[in-house]
């Protein structure tokens, strides 16, 4: 019975040494007394600035960034195929005029039959040699 009269009695003291604790450990946008200061103002400006700005590049890269590389790609591959396409219609490697600054060769290249660059391709480049 005492133990419960002593509570009764202690809990308004109780609830405002609590309420005090809370009040403490306001966010610091509140900025009260010695806080309160050029410094600690700017700070706490430079934070929200950082926090807006950093939710709106995030916004950005998830909303246009990605269907703009899906879009991106998409056109990239219809621009593949009709590439392709037209080079089908083309006559073969082999039947295509060579002319005069096309294939030049000063030397042979050290690799393979020494003719062929690094970067051939048998579908696309072709080179007669004088005997064909």
């Amino acid at each position: 019975m005492y133990a419960l009269r002593s509570v009764r009695i202690a809990s308004p003291t109780f609830r405002q040494v609590v309420a005090r604790r809370y009040a403490s450990q306001a966010p610091p946008s509140h900025l009260s007394g010695a806080t309160d200061n050029a410094f600690n103002r700017e700070r706490q400006a430079v934070k929200e600035h950082a926090a807006a700005t950093s939710d709106l590049w995030r916004k950005l890269a998830i909303y246009v960034t990605v269907p703009a590389l899906i879009l991106a790609g998409v056109n990239a591959w219809r621009l593949w195929d009709e590439h392709w396409e037209h080079k089908s219609h083309e006559p073969p490697v082999e039947e295509r005029v060579e002319y005069p600054y096309m294939n030049i060769r000063t030397k042979n290249f050290f690799w393979g039959d020494g003719d062929k660059t690094l970067f051939w391709n048998d579908k696309v480049n072709h080179h007669k040699k004088d005997g064909e």
